[in-house]
């Protein structure tokens, strides 16, 4: 009897006919997922040369450890390699579906295993930050005495979401979202290397939707290649994978955003000049679009922080104020809740009353800088003498201090000797700059005089 041949899988992981081996059932993500550390695409901070994690790898021991990171970032793969590098048992627990009872479980094994094969248990905890102190409590004594290795995974800062008593007992490492080039070649070796995409002759043809898609998340990218694989009729070959079928299978259209091409400069423009042009709610729609492109949350924050001085500035102080705590809760919490820290600060940003007079006024004083050249001194009445030499040939002599006068002001030449005092920054009446506006002109009435 002729043996029968194995037989091609097709772009769901099945050999045609036959779907009983549970392996074919995986995704596309968990078939090619690396099982080796320099099969893993990213993290060269954690896995490169001088890497700490590959040093554990190499020297054969490895602590407890918290990957923090992004969806897709390789946080569970990173851990399967260390065990699977290190012959170390691995076993997975899900924070959102275990409790106490499984913990001890697993506990359990982890002592079976050690006793009976002499192995080390790798225990990988999916979501740690969603245990609560009681079930994070059950892991410090298998910490302390060396039960198991626990690596916790988190997308939340682990200083918020994790017991200070376990967290002392673990080194924590961040996980950076993949780059599109890493993203890239993690879709071109499933092409290359998976049996099926292989056998169907995969070929992407637009690969920057695929990237703006994932965003930095490869197991978003894999999922995505795979739905729009599934939707070409079988015996196709090759499967090619346009825009339009990505657009089909994942009901995602792609909106006209390059992050490195005129696109993103565009619509960075027309975000900072929809706030310039006090509009909250075209601010807030081209906010969303960058945010669908894939932009950096932290770009977006840069550039309020720098927009709330340069055409707010002191007509409403607290716009700076509230700029860089946006900026701290993006880099805090991450997309995609950061969005709603977004939408906070430019809608506030966008209401603000205006005023570019800083802004001007640091740019006339650099020019008339550059213009004074060396002679641009402070006079002697305005410098510092620490010594008594300093004193001796008239350092700081005739300094009025304001506080010792009426008002806690004394007019006084504060500009370089030579130089005719002038008004650089000159307060609009909008916001908190009429009041300034009108103080200075009452202090400064020759240099305010219209």
């Amino acid at each position: 009897m002729k043996p029968e041949e194995p037989q091609q899988p097709d772009l769901f992981g099945f050999p045609s006919g036959k779907r009983s081996d549970a392996k074919l059932f995986q995704p596309l993500a968990e078939r090619v997922r690396p099982r080796q550390i320099d099969e893993l695409f990213g993290q060269e901070h954690l896995v490169g040369a001088a890497g700490p994690i590959r040093r554990y790898i190499e020297e054969g021991r490895i602590p407890s450890m918290i990957f923090w990171g992004p969806p897709g970032s390789g946080k569970t793969t990173l851990a399967e390699i260390c065990a699977g590098s290190l012959n170390y048992r691995f076993e997975q627990l899900s924070a959102t579906d275990a409790g106490v009872k499984d913990v001890r479980r697993v506990l359990e094994l982890a002592q079976k295993s050690r006793s009976i094969d002499g192995r080390q248990m790798l225990l990988f905890i999916d979501e740690i930050h969603r245990f609560n102190k009681a079930q994070q409590d059950t892991l410090l004594h298998a910490i302390e005495q060396g039960l198991v290795v626990l690596i916790g995974a988190t997308t939340e800062n682990p200083s918020f979401e994790v017991n200070r008593a376990l967290l002392s007992r673990m080194q924590v490492y961040i996980l950076q979202p993949l780059g599109d080039d890493e993203v890239r070649r993690v879709v071109e070796r499933a092409i290359a290397d998976d049996p099926a995409m292989k056998a169907a002759g995969v070929e992407v043809r637009d690969m920057e939707f695929l990237l703006a898609y994932a965003a930095g998340d490869a197991r978003k990218a894999l999922n995505a290649l795979e739905a729009a694989a599934s939707l070409v009729p079988r015996g196709t070959s090759p499967v090619v994978i346009d825009r339009k079928l990505f657009e089909q299978a994942l009901q995602h259209r792609a909106a006209a955003y390059d992050k490195g091409g005129e696109s993103h400069y565009d619509t960075v423009s027309a975000f900072i000049k929809s706030m310039r042009g006090s509009d909250p709610d075209a601010a807030l729609f081209w906010m969303a679009k960058m945010i669908d492109g894939g932009e950096d949350p932290k770009f977006i924050a840069r550039r309020m922080v720098i927009f709330a001085s340069e055409d707010i500035g002191n007509a409403d102080p607290y716009a700076l104020t509230l700029s860089v705590a946006v900026f701290h809760a993006v880099e805090l919490i991450g997309l995609p809740e950061a969005r709603i820290n977004l939408a906070q600060g430019a809608t506030y940003l966008a209401s603000c009353p205006k005023s570019n007079a800083s802004y001007e006024g640091i740019g006339e004083a650099l020019s008339d800088v550059k213009s004074a050249g060396a002679s641009a001194v402070p006079p002697l009445h305005l410098r510092n003498a620490p010594t008594d030499l300093m004193k001796e040939i008239g350092y700081g002599k005739g300094y009025r201090y304001p506080h010792n006068y009426p008002g806690h002001f004394v007019e006084e030449h504060y500009f370089p000797e030579q130089m005719e005092p002038k008004a650089y920054y000159r307060p609009t009446g909008e916001g908190r700059e009429k009041f300034i506006r009108e103080r200075l002109e009452a202090l400064w009435k020759d240099r305010y005089r219209e």
